[in-house]
């Protein structure tokens, strides 16, 4: 701070303005103001007013003892955080979110968003274009504050807004502690503690039933726990329900249905590990879901089955990186979410420096049936020499989407016909997404592939988190890709080049009538090669799967997407 020449001596430079700064230890309360704090605290604030001035972030800073530097940067690196300046005007207090990715596309997210845009006030309501929401089984889906609005239609949305539904609720019939606990929930966890079982007994059941992670990777979790309680303590344990792979749901469906049993594979976890803290990093798009965690963690640790260790739960902000445990591990700690250079990897040092077991949620979930019914329970189940079982999200032009539990190495015919209830009245299968926007995209005449790790990468595909999105001769591959790169670009953490620039020099190509397919598949290795993270790496799948599967489409026809829209 200094004085500026001139009679008055006008004071410039940054003021503490200690009525904000009130303002915002009132907000935080008692809570803890270390740096991993830090998106927990600026989502009180957003949530509080809507937006998160300068003057807020120098508040947050001077309270945390943080540079304004790194307030800042965290804040503005998520998309759930609105950030202005002085001059800036803030955002109306409702915002209207219009999920537009593949399968919200599919059935008229573009005209649904021109309608509300129109329908409405901009000063007084914001609609906002997003990425996928997790709830494509029900497409189009439309937020409002929190609250969400299934198979939306403009007068569906407007109607919301008139009744002020604003926010979500707790999922109605699930099952809570008490029942969970009537149902034997609880006991195999308790046996391991008293001795019944021996860790080394259980990552061993592990290893053979041959159950994976489910939250794309595929990296056989009995490994991965053994690997794990091989390291020195302190370790912690961070449990990824991040799911915002376009297509994703299947991690949302357990947390509405059945949330303890991923809590007690994680404490099965702690306990064959020898670990210290868990954190569970929930996407905060799933607010229901949020309320019903606080409240069953809350119950548990008033009447525990037996001695239980820290439980944290953290909210993501709205960042499809973070997905990428790596990410995910730098957003628990306070920072933005970009995934860190490898080696070394987290089982080495991970979470605040610390050896760490992430996981995905549905992997937790497995635990439990697998300990009370042996390994064979889980592997003898499997088509085509494949083994367990995939909770598949089937979303797209099908009778019946939802999360689907099949046989690991199901093909997606067989998925569409014995699952789904077959196609859509006057829908003919074209084509799928059999792993989410970065999982590529196959043909019809693909269609007996066997879904599940290591199966689909000979034909330029993977399957992910076994999301499917199903195309019928009604949609335009081209403009489903191109669909997929925007996505990219709009969740690239911007940390590395080939990433960076690589999805928005691919947008500017695949928007042009005809492709330049030679100058995009040397774009495609370029980002495949250089990228540091999975996403840069697998970004280019829906490109190249759309030039050497569907080359019909490339007869000088421009990239819309739907020929018509569902009826």
């Amino acid at each position: 701070m200094k004085r500026t020449r001139g009679k008055k001596g006008r004071i410039t430079g940054r003021v503490d303005d200690q009525e904000t700064i009130s303002q915002i230890e009132k907000l935080i309360g008692d809570e803890s103001i270390k740096r991993d704090m830090l998106v927990e605290h600026l989502h009180k604030i957003q949530d509080t007013y809507h937006y998160i001035s300068n003057k807020h972030i120098r508040a947050l800073a001077k309270i945390m003892n943080l540079s304004m530097a790194a307030v800042y940067e965290t804040a503005t690196f998520y998309h759930h955080f609105d950030v202005i300046n002085e001059k800036e005007t803030p955002p109306p207090d409702i915002t209207v979110r219009v999920c537009n990715s593949v399968t919200c596309e599919m059935f008229g997210a573009k005209k649904l968003i021109n309608e509300l845009k129109l329908a409405t006030d901009s000063n007084k309501i914001r609609i906002q274009s997003v990425p996928c929401v997790g709830r494509c089984a029900s497409a189009p889906i439309v937020i409002t504050g929190t609250y969400p609005i299934e198979n939306a239609k403009t007068d569906d949305v407007l109607a919301a807004l008139n009744k002020n539904k604003l926010t979500d609720s707790i999922p109605e019939n699930y099952i809570d502690y008490v029942a969970y606990k009537n149902n034997g929930g609880y006991e195999t966890l308790v046996d391991c503690i008293n001795g019944k079982y021996k860790s080394d007994e259980i990552i061993k059941l592990l290893e053979d039933s041959s159950l994976r992670g489910l939250g794309g990777a595929g990296f056989p979790t009995g490994q991965k726990w053994r690997i794990l309680s091989e390291k020195k303590s302190p370790k912690m344990i961070a449990i990824n329900i991040d799911e915002g792979e376009p297509g994703t749901f299947k991690d949302r469906y357990f947390l509405e249905n059945d949330p303890h049993r991923f809590i007690e594979g994680t404490l099965i976890a702690h306990w064959a590990i020898n670990a210290d803290e868990i954190y569970i990093y929930l996407r905060d798009e799933y607010a229901g879901c949020r309320i019903l965690l606080e409240k069953e963690l809350e119950k548990i640790k008033k009447n525990p089955p037996c001695k239980l260790p820290q439980i944290y739960l953290r909210r993501g902000a709205g960042a499809y990186i973070c997905g990428e445990e790596s990410a995910m591990i730098e957003s628990i700690e306070g920072k933005p979410g970009m995934p860190r250079l490898r080696p070394p990897y987290v089982a080495d040092v991970g979470l605040f420096g610390f050896p760490t077991l992430e996981q995905n949620m549905e992997t937790m979930h497995w635990v439990r049936d697998i300990i009370e019914n042996g390994a064979d329970w889980f592997s003898s189940n499997g088509r085509r020499e494949r083994k367990g079982l995939r909770s598949f999200s089937v979303s797209g032009r099908i009778k019946k989407p939802g999360v689907h539990i099949a046989p690991a190495g199901i093909s997606i015919n067989e998925l569409i016909n014995e699952y789904c209830d077959g196609m859509l009245n006057g829908h003919e299968f074209y084509g799928y997404y059999p792993g989410g926007a970065s999982g590529g995209i196959l043909p019809a005449s693909l269609g007996d592939e066997p879904l599940d790790f290591d199966t689909l990468q000979k034909h330029g595909c993977f399957i992910g988190s076994a999301a499917i999105i199903v195309l019928s001769d009604q949609d335009k591959v081209k403009g489903l890709a191109l669909n997929s790169m925007q996505f990219f670009e709009h969740e690239s953490c911007g940390q590395c080049t080939p990433c960076r620039v690589g999805t928005s020099k691919a947008i500017q190509l695949m928007e042009k009538e005809e492709w330049n397919k030679d100058l995009l598949e040397e774009l495609s290795i370029a980002m495949c090669d250089a990228s540091i993270c999975g996403l840069g790496q697998a970004a280019p799948n829906p490109v190249r799967c759309a030039i050497r599967y569907f080359p019909e489409e490339f007869k000088k026809c421009p990239p819309t997407q739907n020929k018509k829209t569902k009826q």
